[in-house]
């Protein structure tokens, strides 16, 4: 991890330095850190540290242990379910509602997104690719008018991270990805709301069972079934 100046969003900073390095495995799953630490490590005061791990306990991504430290929380098969469950329930409604509601110039700044995206599959540059595919979805969150919303489906994101887990070259390409999302913006960008909700659904759910399909089969369990009718529920 980087040390941490004490310019501005200081305590944001902290917590992106934190998930960073718990995502990318600098800090191991299932070990154990104090907070003076991680606190060291970052060049900071502990008291910034400790609330920025309060917020990622709160993600599920760490847990405090009474008289042990932090412990780094490994992302299980029923956490991945969990994860494109809340996705389904929360992200097909608000494609819906952001679908010719949200503010103006948003399907510019979605386009431009996929204009991110598509680069990068040319490029094959996952690292690009997921990247703008996480503002893509975004986006879309945030026009449905709920930024509370937008910002937890966001950090759901993370849980996935955190198992290392990617259909990437193994159960799809990057370009079978984008067409997916090519999908989704061409509903959005024509004011179908009905048409983009199905088509944000049909991707998460075969995101899911893809990526659920690949751990399943690596243990040996059946797959779980996270399909969902949103359309019970389309406000």
């Amino acid at each position: 991890m980087r040390q941490i100046d004490t310019g501005g969003n200081f305590a944001q900073r902290i917590l992106e330095e934190l998930r960073v390095a718990i995502v990318n495995g600098e800090l191991v799953p299932g070990a154990l850190y104090s907070v003076h630490d991680l606190a060291a490590r970052l060049g900071v005061s502990r008291t910034p540290v400790r609330e920025a791990l309060i917020q990622l306990a709160e993600r599920g991504m760490v847990r405090f242990e009474r008289n042990r430290g932090i412990r780094i929380l490994r992302t299980s098969m029923h956490d991945l379910e969990e994860v494109f469950a809340i996705r389904l329930l929360l992200e097909v409604p608000a494609t819906f509602r952001a679908t010719g509601h949200g503010a103006p110039g948003w399907v510019a700044d979605l386009a431009g997104h996929l204009g991110a995206m598509r680069a990068a599959a040319g490029e094959h540059d996952e690292t690009a690719f997921m990247a703008a595919d996480r503002r893509f979805h975004l986006a879309i969150n945030e026009a449905s008018g709920n930024l509370r919303l937008a910002r937890y489906i966001d950090s759901l994101r993370d849980m996935v991270l955190l198992r290392g887990t990617s259909t990437v070259d193994r159960s799809r390409g990057l370009a079978d990805i984008l067409a997916e999302h090519e999908e989704i913006f061409a509903f959005v960008e024509a004011g179908k709301a009905a048409d983009a909700a199905e088509a944000m659904r049909a991707h998460l759910v075969h995101t899911a069972q893809l990526l659920l399909g690949q751990e399943a089969g690596e243990a040996g369990d059946p797959v779980p079934d996270v399909s969902f009718d949103w359309t019970r529920y389309p406000g």
